[in-house]
């Protein structure tokens, strides 16, 4: 007769035995390459790759691994692995599973309680670990805490533009570049709506309530799951606005101010929304000042607001914003917009160290003048303020470069489509 133990052990066999499989099924499936890169995979060190759901991290991480070496395979976003609590038994099943492979491969990792601890573990056992993971908190609190010095992290978005090339043969993005551009814009990038034949404003809207469910309602026990919903799609729907918690709260109801932006906190975790702050030399200033909001992916801007062409300036902005962050993630700059006492704005300020190096524009129509002299006079303005020369708008189709003068304030501004920034190498500030 079977012990409870022998039981158990069964069952995590056919648990890890069933992830075999399914490591084995995306190994075989096409790729698409990606800009991102695991850097030094043979340093030693612990590699995270975080990024939103659905973002296509493990297919990265397969993809990017040595096909030589033996590689064991957890999904911890299995549901029959919620309430495993003994991690030794896992770890037998996959010795046992995988005939005891030294390289290990753990998704969604956060699901683990105290993953950290068992990481640090591992790794002085000799294994060679990669990690994915949803939630940035991964980078932000854990890993900073446990394994300072011993992990390197490497985000993964939803298809850029750029990725998006090698997809060139389908017929749901055809057409010339500015056209396939306006494809993007409207859909996004998330990897399965363009390579499987999906609805996608569907597919957003469940992916979208996902994650609020998941990663945070479920795992912060939220209990007024309601008001955060509500939050989530204000933000959304206000893409590329500025707020502040104060006037949020408000608008909203919430009690506190600090629930507003605890809520805030959770949603920029799970990689749905991004915020940036106001440009100043004086930290004070920045924390205290409105910020503005965007979404890691167009689509779910388009998805839950059901519009498009009265809002296709705020697209063109929201994917600037995308490539400006995921650049961030991979050169250590910092990005802030910029607004004066005359509330004249810039709407990206890209600073690296202690320079400001570019500052930029995103102008969808600039066919009206009274328009165009508004965002030379801010571009100039800020280039003044920031001693930055290096002066950008991005249109829809103008492109050209003009020596501009503003009341003794000169400058050189470049004028580049979007479709032809989004084309652009990724290490362009």
């Amino acid at each position: 007769m079977y012990s409870i133990k022998n039981l158990v052990d069964n069952l995590l066999e056919n648990i890890i035995l069933s992830h075999k499989e399914e490591f084995a099924l995306q190994r075989a499936e096409p790729y698409v390459k990606r800009d991102a890169q695991i850097k030094g995979s043979d340093s030693g060190l612990i590699h995270v790759i975080l990024g939103p759901r659905r973002a296509g991290k493990s297919f990265f991480c397969i993809h990017s691994m040595d096909p030589a070496k033996p590689i064991g395979y957890i999904n911890f976003d299995d549901e029959r692995l919620t309430d495993i609590s003994d991690f030794d038994a896992v770890m037998e099943a996959v010795k046992l599973v995988y005939n005891n492979p030294m390289v290990l491969l753990f998704d969604e990792i956060q699901n683990v309680p105290k993953w950290e601890l068992i990481v640090n573990r591992l790794q002085r056992q000799g294994y060679s670990l990669f990690l994915t993971g949803s939630n940035s908190k991964l980078l932000s609190r854990e890993l900073s805490t446990h394994l300072t010095g011993r992990h390197l992290a490497t985000t993964i978005f939803p298809f850029s533009f750029r990725e998006l090339q090698h997809l060139s043969n389908r017929k749901d993005l055809c057409g010339n570049e500015r056209q396939k551009c306006m494809e993007y814009l409207k859909r996004g990038g998330f990897p399965e709506l363009w390579i499987k034949q999906i609805d996608f404003p569907e597919y957003l809207r469940s992916l979208f309530d996902s994650i609020l469910f998941r990663d945070i309602v479920k795992r912060h026990k939220i209990r007024d799951s309601a008001a955060l919903y509500n939050l989530a799609l204000y933000l959304v729907s206000n893409t590329a606005g500025d707020f502040s918690y104060q006037a949020l709260s408000k608008h909203l109801s919430f009690r506190s101010v600090i629930t507003t932006q605890k809520y805030i906190s959770f949603l920029e975790e799970a990689f749905l929304l991004f915020t940036i702050h106001r440009f100043s030399y004086k930290v004070r200033e920045q924390i205290s000042a409105n910020k503005k909001i965007y979404t890691y992916d167009n689509g779910f801007y388009q998805a839950n607001t059901h519009r498009f062409s009265s809002d296709t300036g705020k697209l063109y902005e929201n994917a600037v914003a995308i490539e400006l962050k995921r650049r961030e993630t991979e050169n250590g700059s910092k990005l802030f917009y910029w607004k004066n006492e005359k509330h004249e704005e810039v709407d990206f300020v890209v600073q690296q160290g202690i320079e400001v190096v570019s500052l930029i524009q995103v102008c969808y129509d600039l066919s009206g003048e009274k328009v165009k002299n508004r965002e030379v006079r801010s571009l100039l303005k800020a280039g003044e303020a920031l001693h930055c020369k290096k002066l950008l708008i991005i249109t829809d189709q103008y492109e050209g470069v003009e020596e501009v003068e503003w009341f003794g304030l000169k400058g050189k501004i470049e004028f580049i489509p979007l479709y032809k920034y989004l084309l652009m190498r990724k290490d362009n500030p």
